[in-house]
Order: C-alpha cells, then sequence, then structure tokens
C-alpha cells in the first residue's frame, strides 16, 4: 500500500513511529505537510497537490493535524477524502473532537459520564454557573485552548470569578467543570484503535500542577483499567466518529468521566509507558481497512 501522513513535524516521536510501523510491514510511506498542499476543487477529479506533484496514488492517510491548522488541515484530508483515499479519522469527526462544547454535548447526548460542566456568555450568568458545578473549587477551560494550555483551577469563588470576568474581557469563551478531587491530579489515556483500548496509561501531573498532561511535565505509568473505563472510552470515540483517538477519563466517585477525546494523540508517552507498538496496530488497523474496502468493491460489481 501506498500510505500519507499528514505531518508538519516529521522528525517528531508520533510521526517516526508511524513511518516505522508502514515501512516495517513493506508499504511505501510518506510525510506530508498539510499547509504545503493546495487542492483543485472539481467536480471530475478533485485532486491534492504537493509541491507541484499531484497527490493521486494514495490508498490511506493518516491524518496527524495540529489544533492550530485544524480548518486547513481537515480541508485537505477532505480532499483525499473525495479522491476515494481511505482516512483512518475522517475530517468531519476531527473537526468534531476539536469543538470542546460540541464534543460534550454530543457524549452527555448518548449518556457517557461527563464531569459537571457549565456554558455561558454573560457574566451575569456567573453565580449560577459556578453553582451548577458544585461552587469552587472548580476547573476553568479555554475553549481553543490545547495539551493543558487555557485551564485554570479556581480554588476560590472569588478567584473564579475574576478568571471568568477576565476571559469575558478578551471576548473568548470558555467552559466551567466542577472539580474531581478524588482523581488526585491524575487522569487515565486510553487509546482506542477501532473501537477498542489497545493501551492505557496514567498521567499524573508535575508537584503543584493538577493538570496531568505530559507537555506540561507530567508522568506516565502502565495502569490496568476497568470493565467500565474500557467501555466509556469505545463509546466515547464511537460518539466522535474516530477510528483512532486518545481517550482521556477521570476516576470519580460515580464512576469513569471523560474529560476529552484527541483525535491526533500522542505515540510517545503511551508506547514508552505500556511498550506496546501502537503504531503498528493502527497501521494493521489501515490494512484490515483497505482489505475490506476492496472486498466489499469486488462483491459489488460481481
Amino acid at each position: 500500500m501506498k500510505i500519507a501522513i499528514l505531518s508538519r513535524g516529521p522528525k517528531l516521536y508520533s510521526t517516526q513511529s508511524l513511518v516505522n510501523a508502514c515501512k516495517a510491514r513493506g508499504h511505501e510511506v510518506e510525510v506530508i505537510n498539510p499547509l504545503q498542499c493546495y487542492m483543485n476543487i472539481t467536480t471530475k477529479k478533485p485532486t491534492v497537490l504537493y509541491k507541484e506533484k499531484v497527490l493521486d496514488y494514495f490508498d490511506a492517510v493518516i491524518p496527524r493535524i495540529g489544533a492550530s491548522v485544524t480548518f486547513y488541515g481537515t480541508a485537505v484530508l477532505r480532499q483525499f477524502e473525495m479522491g476515494g483515499v481511505y482516512a483512518v479519522n475522517e475530517s468531519v469527526a476531527i473537526a468534531r473532537s476539536r469543538d470542546k462544547l460540541r464534543s460534550l454535548q454530543i457524549m452527555a447526548k448518548v449518556g457517557i459520564g461527563l464531569p459537571v460542566t457549565g456554558f455561558g456568555n454573560s457574566t451575569q450568568m456567573t453565580d449560577k454557573l459556578l453553582d451548577q458545578v458544585g461552587g469552587a473549587p472548580c476547573v476553568i477551560k479555554l475553549l481553543e485552548g490545547t495539551q493543558g494550555k487555557g485551564v485554570v483551577l479556581a480554588e476560590s469563588k472569588k478567584a473564579a470569578e475574576s478568571v471568568m470576568e477576565l476571559i469575558s474581557g478578551t471576548k473568548s469563551n470558555y467552559l466551567v467543570q466542577e472539580f474531581i478531587k478524588e482523581s488526585g491530579g491524575s487522569d487515565i489515556r486510553c487509546f482506542v484503535v477501532a473501537d477498542k483500548v489497545v493501551a492505557a496509561m496514567k498521567r499524573t501531573g508535575a508537584e503543584g500542577d493538577f493538570r496531568s498532561n505530559l507537555h506540561r511535565g507530567g508522568t506516565a505509568e502502565i495502569v490496568k483499567i476497568s470493565k467500565d473505563e474500557r467501555a466509556s472510552a469505545v463509546k466515547a470515540a464511537k460518539a466522535m466518529g474516530l477510528n483512532v483517538a486518545g481517550v482521556d477519563i477521570l476516576r470519580s466517585h460515580n464512576g469513569p468521566l471523560v474529560l476529552e477525546v484527541n483525535s491526533s494523540p500522542g505515540l510517545e508517552g503511551i508506547e514508552s509507558a505500556t511498550g506496546k507498538d501502537v503504531a503498528g496496530m493502527i497501521v494493521t488497523h489501515i490494512e484490515k481497512a483497505i482489505a475490506s474496502k476492496k472486498s466489499n468493491k469486488t462483491r459489488g460489481q460481481g
């Protein structure tokens, strides 16, 4: 097979791990910077071009699209999809998961456990929002934040009011969530591939930081997850329409609570903590998907 990896960081661990997994299984692979692609949007033959070359020969594409380039990156991916290329995660699913508010609404609709979350627009609603999530301490999140950026733990009502007033003054949107004290500054990252949790790790924040993101100095270790945690992770990925996802879960007195579903989860932390070849599992999924696609096409011609 010929596989494209959409990534702006060819030397990043995740990209290299996927490249090595493709080559180890005998596939041709290219790393393509989505921001250097341009498109010919036409009815007869929609194409993607890169460095004056028409990219019409790929069987599958693995999107590693950063949050800051979601709009253009998903447009490029959508163009590949229009040309019949198999996308590990489809553009619509990536866009859906990147919208924090929309993703929470989707998960709430299908009954997935979530931290109590409030959303409002006017500062006149501050007291009501705080009451809704059980008061302080509470967590305030910018909708546009990633990797723990734009996430604040407000330990008092006064602090929460100040943060919310400050954010409102910048015309930014934010969520207010209950603080799950019993999680102890840790969460569980479940790595889902094709409706199955293939690896899981416990992430713990750096000393003095309630955020567990590895990018912010957190640590990771392999963890055994419960049946309910496994089911929540798979259900969350499925609700987003993602074949590959990193689902972040908090352990609470009320059972597993899903924090976020990541459509482009990093591989270094999960592979290092668990010793599993997660990149290889993603490529195996592609092989099965392409084989199924070809089988269905053959049956349709019969």
